[in-house]
């Protein structure tokens, strides 16, 4: 017998203990003083044991299966199936991942969390939401850094709120604490970045003002509002116009090496374009013609994820 099957017969015995009673043996693992326990709170089934790294060193490890849900300081942690590795702080997450605390919830098929950084790497139909605010996002890959107030989406990104959509290869949405609460405040998109966002003044509910670049940068204020925009390398927008009595008038088009858009309570108020700018402007007769959008133009809300209440949230609305 090796010394990975007798150190699973040894710790046999605590294995037939209530979850309960296991977790009073084993929520008190922490690599020093001070760091966050991990808590198992619930698993339908789970082991534990030793066994052996690339060196031949002796990894201790525990492993839980259905319905899991650890709490790392206020992060809980849920899915099918994880292993949580004692020493090297670090939890692999199978199945139904959720990583959530009252700031951010991110969902994915896979990933791990790593307990002394508080960041989790996801995979698998990445779906997030900032729960007090109206963000919502989707990507392949992301990165959820809670102690960093950073959520990093990567690879065919999109972020929806209200009026607006931003999609790019990569998005990094930072979080602020405003009144008490995290609002997301600034919202950094990398490669084929673009940003559309609603006309509120057209009768056309598909009239969108547009932006694209390779980099977008976008502030936000306290309400969630659009403050400026700044796009560069190769930005180009378009955008509709009114009269002084907000009558349409027409659309302009224009490009330079960067582009910046500026909102008055979240209205767009004045653009400023440098570096070789060049415009047209489009009659009223085609402001609301899809042949005029930017190339890259696409309204993806059915892709937008919903998220239904937890158990521990139902009945707090």
């Amino acid at each position: 017998m090796n010394n990975t099957k007798r150190s699973i017969v040894k710790t046999a015995w605590w294995l037939m203990l209530p979850l309960a009673v296991w977790g009073t043996l084993l929520t008190d693992n922490t690599a020093s003083a001070g760091k966050k326990k991990t808590i198992l709170e619930h698993a339908d089934f789970i082991e534990g044991g030793e066994t052996s790294g690339p060196s031949g060193a002796v990894i201790p490890y525990r492993s839980a299966v259905g319905n899991v849900r650890f709490l790392h300081g206020k992060t809980i942690l849920e899915c099918d199936r994880a292993t949580d590795w004692l020493e090297n702080e670090r939890i692999d997450l199978n199945g139904h991942i959720v990583i959530r605390d009252n700031t951010l919830e991110t969902r994915s098929d896979t990933g791990t969390y790593d307990t002394r950084r508080e960041i989790g790497e996801l995979s698998g139909n990445v779906r997030g939401r900032v729960v007090e605010d109206s963000l919502t996002a989707k990507s392949v890959r992301a990165t959820v850094d809670l102690t960093g107030d950073n959520l990093w989406l990567f690879g065919d990104a999109v972020v929806w709120q209200p009026g607006r959509q931003l999609s790019g290869d990569t998005i990094r949405v930072h979080l602020r604490e405003i009144d008490g609460r995290k609002r997301a405040d600034e919202l950094e998109v990398r490669g084929h970045a673009f940003l559309a966002t609603k006309d509120t003044l057209a009768t056309s509910p598909l009239t969108y003002d547009q932006l694209s670049a390779r980099r977008l940068l976008a502030r936000l204020d306290e309400r969630s509002r659009l403050k400026n925009v700044t796009a560069t390398e190769k930005a180009q927008s378009l955008y509709h116009l009114y009269d002084e009595k907000q009558q349409p008038t027409g659309a302009n088009y224009t490009s330079g090496a960067k582009i910046r858009m500026f909102f008055v309570e979240g209205k767009l108020s004045r653009i400023l374009t440098t570096g070789n700018p060049l415009g047209k402007e489009y009659p009223n007769s085609m402001r609301e013609s899809r042949e005029i959008d930017l190339p890259g133009f696409r309204l993806r809300d059915k892709e937008r994820p919903v998220f239904e209440p937890h158990s521990d949230q139902k009945g707090q609305d």
